[in-house]
This record gives structure tokens, C-alpha cells and sequence, in this order.
């Protein structure tokens, strides 16, 4: 990655943190080289603090450390964007964001984050991964597992515990979301058609 730091004075490059899971714009800090490459090395996001005149590991201090899960260049190559995992609050004040703004995980965006990990263990070369194990069956098993799960929350429905029944429409959902990746497709797909239903 070729990081233009030259055209600041300073060599100083913004740095924009963005959670990985919910897009949420989490802070904003400055890097310079050795500051990139021991956030790249490390995979925990690191700046140059101006106030410390030193890099700064974030959460060094507090353990609110951010896990880096993907570095890139915007298209001047002159700043940062780095989607990270947040283990804690990122504002010094104890706020989520530096903006106030609280990063509450989004349901949508999860869903397209499972879908991620799905695609990513699926051709990931762990044998023991449930869901390589089971793609590795072929598409009967896998559609087979979906009405299985189905028709248990079908029966939990019928009742009143709620823990079992949440749990049975989350392995639900998750076969679901399997199978739609098994055919090729995702939940974007699926979303489509329901809007275009929705303006006929």
C-alpha cells in the first residue's frame, strides 16, 4: 500500500476508523508511515499522537483497542480508511464514536457480515467448520437442514418459551442464509424482489 504521507508538512496521513460490522465512522486519527506499517504488523490500529509526539497504540491505556480487519487507501492515495473491530468505547469520554453517536449493531448489517463469514468458511481450508462440513454434503443436505430447522421452530412456536423459540428462528435463519449462498445467491437478492413487490 502506497500511502502519499509527502503531501502533508507534517507526514501525517488521516486515518478514518469504521466499524467493520455496522459502517458506523468511529473516530478520526493521523498516521505516518511506522505508524501504518506497526497497525498493519500488529492488526491493532495505531496513530501518531501529535499531543504525545510518539505512535500511539488505541487502547494502550484503556484496552479499548481497535482489531483492524481491513486497510485501504482512498483514491489519492493521500488517506486511510481502516475497518476495525472495536473492543470497547472508542471516545476518550466513554462514547461510542468521537461523535457522540451510539454504534449500535444494525440488524441489516449484521446479516450482511454473517453472510461474509459464511462465503469466507465455506472456501476456507478449516475441515472442522460446520459449514464447510456441510456444504461439502451438497445442496439436498443443506436444504434438508433448513426445513429441519423449519418445522422446529415451528413447534416451539406453539408454545411460550421464548429463549427456544428465538433460538430455533436464529438456526433458522442461519441455514437459510446458507442455502441461499450454496445457489449462488445472497439476501440482497431476496430483498430486491420483496421491494420491487412492495411498489407494484
Amino acid at each position: 500500500m502506497k500511502i502519499n504521507f509527502s503531501k502533508y508538512s507534517d507526514k501525517l496521513a488521516p486515518a478514518i476508523i469504521q466499524d467493520n460490522s455496522t459502517g458506523k465512522v468511529l473516530m478520526l486519527g493521523f498516521m505516518n508511515e511506522e505508524a501504518l506499517n506497526k497497525t498493519i504488523a500488529d492488526g491493532k490500529v495505531t496513530f501518531f499522537s501529535r499531543t504525545k509526539n510518539r505512535l500511539w497504540t488505541k487502547g494502550e491505556e484503556s484496552g479499548n483497542i481497535l482489531i483492524v480487519k481491513d486497510v485501504l487507501p482512498d483514491c489519492d492515495n493521500d488517506t486511510i480508511l481502516i475497518k476495525a473491530d472495536p473492543a470497547g468505547p472508542v471516545c476518550h469520554t466513554g462514547a461510542d464514536t468521537c461523535w457522540n453517536e451510539k454504534n449500535e449493531k444494525n440488524s441489516a448489517a449484521f446479516l450482511t457480515y454473517l453472510e461474509g463469514i459464511i462465503d469466507s468458511r465455506k472456501s476456507g481450508s478449516d475441515e472442522n467448520s460446520y459449514v464447510k462440513k456441510l456444504v461439502g454434503k451438497g445442496i439436498n443436505k443443506i436444504a434438508q437442514k433448513v426445513g429441519e430447522e423449519a418445522v422446529e421452530m415451528i413447534i416451539e412456536a406453539k408454545d411460550n418459551d421464548e429463549e427456544l423459540f428465538l433460538g430455533e428462528a436464529a438456526d433458522l435463519l442461519f441455514h437459510y442464509l446458507l442455502l441461499l449462498n450454496a445457489k449462488g445467491y445472497n439476501l440482497q437478492k431476496v430483498v430486491a424482489i420483496l421491494q420491487q413487490r412492495h411498489t407494484q
